[in-house]
């Protein structure tokens, strides 16, 4: 299981539970993984094309980054914003862990008692959840056309 928090002032309009063991820390993302560091570093500070969470993140920060985006086989941004938002995620976000024997269970009970903000599925309906998904439509719409093939 892993967790990425980020500070009060970053992303405010995603209130997050407050970590307990870093007051200045509150849960916006959360999810299990087999390899944990394979996974973190080839979906999460890699390419867009590869992690939900950050697709979200690039949506919801497009208007003050002006991060943009093409098509490969999937809509990406372009290999310089790639890199500002890996950055981004550095400069502003933190990950924790777990190790546990069968974190899926866990994973679902955590996401319906803690409503991490940037989680869709299994997430708390409202605002926050209707705010990801126009990121993340956001995101897409802002390659324009997919291209013919």
């Amino acid at each position: 299981m892993y967790a990425w928090w980020a500070p009060p002032e970053v992303l405010t309009s995603f209130p997050g539970p407050v970590n307990t063991g870093d007051a200045g820390r509150r849960l916006l993302y959360l999810c299990k993984a087999g390899r944990l560091r394979a996974h973190v570093v080839s979906n999460h500070l890699r390419g867009s094309g590869r992690s939900t969470l950050r697709r979200t993140l690039a949506g919801l920060l497009m208007p003050a980054e002006s991060y943009r985006t093409t098509w490969t086989n999937r809509v990406v941004l372009i290999p310089e914003d790639e890199q500002r938002l890996i950055h981004w995620m550095h400069r502003q976000l933190t990950l924790t862990w777990t190790k546990r024997p069968d974190p899926v269970p866990l994973e679902t009970e955590l996401i319906s008692q803690l409503h991490p903000p940037l989680n869709v599925e299994g997430a708390e309906h409202g605002a926050s959840r209707d705010r990801v998904k126009q990121a993340r439509a956001f995101y897409y719409a802002s390659a324009g056309p997919r291209p013919d093939k």
